[in-house]
């Protein structure tokens, strides 16, 4: 009998699947035609979260939520409804993880980046409950308590 390849290395620091080709040429297509702005008119500027801020400006507890597709095991979900849930965020070197749930913590989702010029976080989300689902995102660190954050069909976004 044959013993099965048990050297996989995963990249995360959640010991989740990986996201794969997080810098592919389609993430850096999407980071030169997304636009977050970051100001006040944004989406993702009002108090929607109530997790503090850890004394770190990005690893800790976040809470997430996104729109901009419907999950078809959630009864009545449209594109437009926001699927909310826990998230956290570790940083590895210049990479950033985002691993982050919906419908009370039955879905999973993870997004592995890289910083860009300090604020910016350019990478790609995978979905952990249906790998099939892989986009590019972008996200912008507004400050220690909220990252805006889009991919091709909606929003992924973050806060405390």
């Amino acid at each position: 009998m044959q013993q099965a390849n048990t050297n996989i290395v995963i990249r995360n620091p959640f010991g989740t699947m990986d996201v794969p080709d997080p810098g592919d040429a389609e993430v850096m297509h999407y980071a030169i035609t997304a636009t977050l702005a970051g100001d006040a008119a944004d989406g993702n500027a009002a108090q929607w979260a109530s997790i503090r801020p850890a004394s770190d400006p990005l690893e800790g507890a976040w809470a997430s939520r996104w729109n901009g597709g419907a999950d078809p095991t959630i009864a009545g979900d449209t594109p437009e409804a926001w699927k909310q849930g826990r998230a956290e965020v570790r940083v590895a070197g210049d990479r950033v993880y985002l691993k982050f749930d919906w419908d009370s913590g039955r879905r999973h989702g993870l997004i592995d980046a890289v910083r860009e010029g300090g604020i910016g976080l350019i990478g790609k989300y995978i979905n952990l409950t249906n790998p099939v689902i892989v986009r590019p995102w972008v996200g912008l660190v507004v400050d220690a308590s909220r990252i805006d954050g889009c991919f091709p069909n909606g929003r992924l976004d973050f806060r405390r």
